[in-house]
């Protein structure tokens, strides 16, 4: 969407000469998927107290509704919506860029802004919430994690009384649908994959789902929400999912576990330890007890110890609630004379040299030695094996065997792991996989 598109606006005196004078006016800039059900919402729900005045989209012709009340603007040009008296602006184009720059503007004009933005909130959350701040306006995305799950307002009200120190969660619904249905019907993970984007839950290009650059962009939000730190994306390591097959489930289970994919933060000082990735967890835990495309998130804090939010992670009603929400709380923030203070923002060293146990999955062709010779590597980096595992039945060719480590740091794992990938046995690489307890 541009700001400099054509004008198009289309503008019908109110129903029944309502007066709307008290309400708080809302404007909505993108009709797609969550914004139609933001304004039905919003539209059917009879609050007295908002009244939704623009809706702003490309191609606005071929997006109007009769539902909608006659006195809603609809227009194309983002400028009138900014110019207008709106109290509270939604912005639900997604993306950078123009989504920053209106953002940018609303706020600037003293109004207040309710997003589900996760790329721009990760990227600029705690610029525009200083931005907010200064202008004596609020910014709320609780729409922009987990959906329609509260975890956000959660994180910046109901525990803002406590001092958190950690916050993991499984955060993507796509690479969880694809890991429990690789779980539970013990398919290759190609044709879990193709099964979720026949289902909608992936796209076609899954890349972004897959290889963690969704769930590190939800994981720097929950950090700057929940831990008042400033982590952008990029400096979360992120691991993919495609490397987990069948056999992993069946080794995992040995192990009372089973594999999600998690993100994870813990602030330690000045350090803040964080990470995306599959990782075995125990079957009996919250994570582990998580189907399909659920999301989930745990807070430890210094003071109420560990709280957990668990819903639907995605959709357009869920996420359309999670928006409405917000534009609730900011009306009655607004109504009451109430301003978002903008908290104090860490920026720490980032680090995922997390101590952990590890799970070290091998394909090799199968001789003597083997065995023998990954113990040597390992006890040469002061790596302590835990336990061995190997399940009967697989070719010679290409044999799938799991060697468990004591807990130790990543920097201590990554030169052994260096050392093994050039082994002339191994028919894949090996996986590598924390274990959580």
């Amino acid at each position: 969407m541009s700001t400099n598109v054509s004008k198009s606006v289309t503008k019908v005196a109110p129903e029944n000469g309502a007066d709307k004078s008290s309400a708080c006016k809302v404007a909505l800039i993108g009709f797609g998927t969550v914004g139609r059900a933001v304004a039905k919402i919003l539209c059917e729900s009879g609050n007295q107290s908002l009244q939704l005045t623009h809706i702003c989209n490309r191609n606005i012709a071929r997006k109007k509704q009769e539902w909608v009340p006659a006195g809603v603007v609809w227009t194309e040009d983002v400028d009138s919506v900014l110019d207008s008296d709106v109290a509270i602006v939604i912005e639900l184009i997604g993306g950078i860029n123009p989504a920053e720059q209106i953002v940018r503007r609303a706020l600037e004009s003293g109004k207040s802004v309710v997003t589900a933005n996760k790329q721009l909130i990760a990227r600029h959350g705690p610029d525009l919430l200083q931005l907010a701040a200064s202008n004596g306006v609020q910014l709320e995305f609780g729409a922009s994690v987990a959906g329609g799950v509260p975890v956000l307002p959660a994180l910046r009200a109901g525990l803002s009384g406590d001092r958190l120190h950690g916050i993991a969660g499984i955060l993507n619904g796509t690479c969880n649908y694809i890991l429990s249905r690789i779980e539970s019907a013990r398919i290759p993970f190609s044709e879990a994959l193709e099964e979720a984007q026949a289902r909608g839950y992936a796209e076609a290009d899954a890349s972004e789902d897959l290889d963690g650059g969704d769930a590190r962009a939800k994981l720097a939000i929950l950090a700057l929400a929940g831990l008042h730190t400033q982590l952008t994306p990029e400096s979360v390591r992120a691991r993919t999912i495609r490397a987990v097959d069948a056999v992993d489930f069946d080794y995992a289970a040995q192990l009372g576990c089973t594999i999600r994919q998690i993100s994870r933060a813990d602030l330690n000082g000045d350090t803040l330890f964080a990470e995306v990735g599959p990782c075995l967890v125990p079957s009996d835990s919250a994570f582990g007890r998580v189907q399909r495309n659920l999301n989930l998130v745990l807070t430890s804090g210094q003071y109420g110890g560990d709280m957990a939010f668990l819903g639907a992670g995605a959709g357009g009603d869920p996420t359309a609630v999670a928006v409405v929400s917000d534009v609730m709380f900011v009306a009655a923030a607004l109504s009451g004379g109430r301003r978002e203070i903008a908290s104090q923002v860490l920026r720490p060293i980032v680090s995922s040299d997390f101590e952990t146990a590890w799970y070290l999955r091998f394909f090799v062709r199968d001789q003597p030695g083997i065995v023998a010779r990954l113990a040597q590597i390992l006890a040469a980096h002061h790596l302590n094996i835990d336990s061995l595992l190997q399940k009967p039945g697989f070719e010679k060719n290409s044999l799938p065997f799991v060697i468990t480590l004591e807990p130790c740091r990543d920097s201590m794992l990554h030169p052994a792991l260096e050392e093994m990938s050039g082994l002339e046995f191994a028919t894949r690489p090996c996986l590598c996989l924390p274990i959580l307890r």
